[in-house]
């Protein structure tokens, strides 16, 4: 795709647009796996026609409210990435383009007051407060703001810190408060191990929330933070940072982009992003070994977006469920997004409830006795209205490891 870039867009956002501009073909392939599309059957809601609008506003042709809504239906889900045959870097180009547009059509009052909400709520200390009051209260509430109260979390109880061999964690912001038992989970299971799960007090959110609903500064500040708060700690020997939630360690692997402008701290995001490993990438490396089969190994494993598209570990965890006893069904059109998508479900209801359905629907088609996933927001948006019970793939490891010692 030929491209006329203005020369106000400069440095490495000006190289991104332009290589992902350039390497697009028109092929339509992405419009095959992307959610929207699917649903819509609409050119400008698939990624090759927010392409072409990215591009034209990034060459400073005229942008409209269609313009943005079109963006605002991505759910940035990156399966179009896995699709195309040019390896378009969307997500990389969607960063600049979005910019672009907001610049030329900003957002309604209201549309800023949302997002504004829904980060300063995500971020606030109360979240595992208030999503406990919602627990108690479910019963009273309408059904739109019942769908969205998370389940009630596992058992939070960690060992002690007591290995030699350790590594970073990952606190996060909204699992924190309502799925702290994610965490806990792979601290009771690494321990048995020899390896030590260590925290930054100071660290918290990886910055997806803010850096997904128009404040990229904020995110940016975050992962600064993380960055001085985790160094001691890299530097006293922990060999890697551990995200629990899938859509979490995506976000750190973008940390070089996101920072990429900070000559005082891109490369240092390009040291940390190469350290950030998911949980599967641990576990598969040690000798696991269940004490005995589980009760009831028919399963379903939900894998996110973040964790086929983004890191690109598509059926690992299934593979070593089975190394336990486990037996994953089959989930058709596995690769399509559930509709969570971070803040994006609460501001697109209607479609992500959809998604939701159509989700739901493959995972419980094989009648599994629980269904796995490996990422907070997933968890919370699949709880609504899942007949079986969802849990985090972790706890499923741990239920069939032998007693800890």
């Amino acid at each position: 795709m030929r491209t006329r870039l203005p020369d106000t867009l400069a440095g490495e956002a000006r190289d991104v647009a332009e290589t992902a501009l350039r390497a697009c073909v028109h092929c339509g392939m992405c419009n095959a796996t992307c959610p929207t599309y699917q649903l819509t059957g609409e050119e400008l809601m698939g990624p090759r026609g927010r392409i072409y609008l990215m591009k034209q506003a990034l060459e400073g042709e005229p942008v409209t409210e269609l313009t943005r809504e079109a963006l605002d239906a991505c759910l940035g889900c990156r399966a179009c990435e896995t699709t195309c045959p040019s390896g378009v870097q969307y997500h990389r180009l969607f960063e600049v383009g979005q910019a672009a547009v907001l610049e030329a059509a900003p957002r309604p009052t209201i549309g800023r007051l949302q997002r504004a909400a829904i980060r300063a709520l995500a971020l606030s200390p109360a979240f595992g407060a208030l999503s406990g009051l919602g627990r108690a209260l479910r019963p009273l509430l309408p059904s739109a703001l019942r769908d969205k109260v998370p389940p009630a979390p596992g058992p939070a109880g960690r060992p002690p810190v007591r290995h030699a061999r350790r590594m970073v964690l990952l606190t996060g912001c909204v699992q924190s408060g309502a799925a702290a038992h994610f965490n806990a989970a792979a601290a009771r299971i690494l321990d048995r191990f020899g390896i030590s799960l260590v925290e930054a007090p100071q660290a918290g959110c990886c910055g997806a929330v803010p850096g997904h609903l128009d404040a990229r500064d904020a995110a940016q500040t975050l992962a600064r933070r993380n960055l001085d708060a985790w160094a001691p700690l890299l530097e006293d020997g922990a060999e890697a940072v551990l995200a629990t939630s899938s859509g979490c360690g995506t976000y750190l692997h973008d940390y070089p982009d996101l920072l990429r402008d900070d000559p005082a701290y891109r490369e240092r995001a390009r040291r940390l992003a190469a350290l950030v490993r998911d949980p599967v990438e641990v576990l598969e490396a040690l000798p696991l070994e269940a004490a005995a089969p589980p009760a009831q190994p028919r399963i379903a494993v939900h894998e996110p977006c973040s964790l086929q598209h983004g890191q690109r570990l598509t059926g690992r965890i299934p593979a070593l469920l089975r190394r336990l006893g486990y037996d994953p069904q089959p989930v058709a059109d596995g690769h399509l997004c559930c509709g969570s998508a971070g803040a994006w479900s609460l501001l697109n209801p209607a479609m992500a409830g959809r998604l939701r359905d159509a989700r739901l629907d493959a995972l419980h088609a094989g009648e599994p006795s629980a269904v796995y996933t490996a990422n907070i927001g997933c968890w919370m948006h699949l709880s609504a209205g899942a007949p079986a019970p969802l849990r985090h793939w972790l706890e499923a490891v741990e239920d069939v490891l032998p007693a800890a010692r």
